[in-house]
């Protein structure tokens, strides 16, 4: 199964570059795919590149599979790609050149982000889907350490929503207030 992708979450999908490649071309097509994340080392452009530019969206990233490697700086990028994809009614592919370790690290950032999970419950719910994950421990260590950043950033875009829904309300009762006070004197000078 490693040869072909595996829907891990709703509409996105992981593989290997074979599953992006001209002869599944109709596999791309049965399984609804409109967007296309290609990941890649500048070594490799020559080989694993976008098969297909006028059928899907790509994104491509050009990131090594080694653990210097800094592949967190792409975890929002990807995120945003996927996301709007989904909200188009589009369904996504990630692939590297195996579908094991560069492209499963991106689709776990999205899973721990998307549904508020661990890297390792991540893990988990992409392995039972695709077996054959494994990051580099290099992008294990930014999937924990991206943990905390992910869920310090929710926590701060919700509380500046409540601080908005709170100067709304309070913008509401100043203009009932407002009214009240004219319609009071509206009264009384009648």
């Amino acid at each position: 199964m490693r040869r072909y992708m595996q829907e891990v979450v709703p509409g996105v999908f992981l593989g290997p570059y074979s599953a992006a490649s001209r002869s599944n071309f109709q596999s791309l097509l049965d399984n609804r795919i409109t967007h296309i994340i290609c990941i890649r080392q500048a070594i490799e452009a020559n080989l694993i590149k976008p098969n297909f530019p006028h059928n899907f969206k790509y994104l491509v990233l050009d990131i090594a599979d080694t653990v210097t490697e800094s592949i967190i700086q792409h975890f929002k990028k990807v995120k945003v790609f996927i996301d709007e994809s989904l909200n188009s009614n589009g369904r996504v592919l990630v692939h590297g050149n195996a579908g094991i370790s560069r492209s499963a690290a991106l689709v776990l950032a999205y899973v721990m982000e998307t549904y508020g999970i661990s890297h390792m419950e991540a893990y988990l719910i992409v392995q039972q889907r695709r077996f054959c994950i494994n990051p580099n421990d290099g992008f294990m260590m930014q999937l924990r350490e991206y943990e905390p950043i992910y869920k310090a950033e929710k926590m701060l875009k919700r509380s500046q929503q409540n601080r908005e829904g709170q100067h709304r309300k309070r913008t509401i009762y100043q203009m009932d207030a407002n009214n009240q006070q004219e319609r009071m004197g509206d009264v009384i000078n009648s």
